[in-house]
């Protein structure tokens, strides 16, 4: 086994189909079933169901793809660090986050990290929860903040807080005028504004099942990409959204109000690889833990904090 074969094998998986995968990897398709035939033959089981279109991945081949997914990009980050070590330049610390995070902590985290270790180049790329644990195991991201709770093994998450959630509202309607928290139960017969629409499930889905415990049935949910859509259609009177309490920041011409029942939390979680021993995660989890012992203005007014 070798590491064309991997990577052959993960253009198959990926694309469901021989020919776009030969495409892809730029070789004729007879030598790429070649390949997969004697990967098989090696391993003693079948990866691929070819019967089938598209073609599927036996039980064996989808554990088969996330381990080689993994390898490939330990492989691939190996080589961009000794490249970087030769040409002297500083260890790349890439950073997945969703944008409310932008709204919080993030951005001080950030700045104390780049103090504590100029050495490091940190690289921050915006995506979904969703998104953020294939990342992970891919090795194009070295830890995320998202706010999706996962079951994947390969990946550690810790829930550092639950943020509180509000509710943003055009300005003039009735809930706007009123002050106080604002009851879920409110916003029953109102057009609902969530966000991501795609990739599911996402932070939608958590405002969607909250109001669903609930029994609040709104008049219409609409679906956008992006917390910034969301929140102009809001000024536009098109609906109402609901987003964590710190991305109140994002604009002033809407009204916000704190949603008073218990539960309507939202949580920040660092992701980062399993069995990842290394020194900067480390260093990252004790400034997150000094910056919640410093208790600034910003973590009490939304969050109930846990300890890293």
């Amino acid at each position: 086994m070798d590491l064309r074969q991997l990577r052959y094998f993960a253009a198959v998986a990926r694309e469901r189909n021989f020919t776009r995968a030969a495409q892809a990897l730029n070789i004729a398709q007879p030598p790429l079933s070649r390949q997969i035939q004697l990967l098989e033959e090696e391993l003693g089981v079948a990866l691929i169901i070819r019967s089938s279109r598209p073609i599927r991945l036996t039980d064996a081949g989808r554990l088969f793809y996330e381990q080689a997914l993994q390898v490939l990009g330990r492989v691939d980050q190996m080589k961009d660090a000794t490249r970087r070590v030769g040409a002297n330049r500083n260890r790349l610390l890439s950073i997945g986050f969703v944008a409310s995070t932008l709204y919080g902590g993030l951005p001080l985290l950030v700045r104390k990290l780049r103090q504590n270790a100029p050495e490091l180049d940190i690289q921050l790329l915006e995506m979904l929860s969703i998104q953020q644990i294939p990342a992970l195991k891919e090795g194009r991201i070295d830890l995320g903040f998202g706010r999706l709770l996962h079951n994947d093994p390969n990946v550690t998450s810790t829930v550092l807080r639950e943020e509180r959630l509000v509710a943003a509202l055009p300005r003039g309607t009735a809930l706007a005028r009123e002050t106080g928290p604002l009851a879920l139960a409110d916003l029953t017969g109102q057009k609902l504004i969530v966000y991501p629409k795609e990739p599911r499930p996402s932070y939608a889905d958590q405002v969607l099942a909250l109001l669903q415990d609930r029994l609040v049935q709104p008049a219409e949910v609409l679906e956008v990409r992006e917390i910034q859509t969301a929140l102009g259609l809001v000024a536009a009177e098109s609906g109402i959204c609901i987003i964590p309490s710190s991305a109140r920041q994002m604009r002033s011409d809407v009204e916000y109000r704190l949603i008073g029942d218990s539960g309507a939390l939202s949580p920040v979680i660092l992701n980062h690889r399993a069995g990842d021993n290394s020194r900067y995660l480390a260093m990252v989890k004790a400034l997150i833990g000094d910056m919640y012992a410093e208790n600034p203005a910003w973590l009490e007014a939304n969050n109930l904090p846990r300890r890293p």
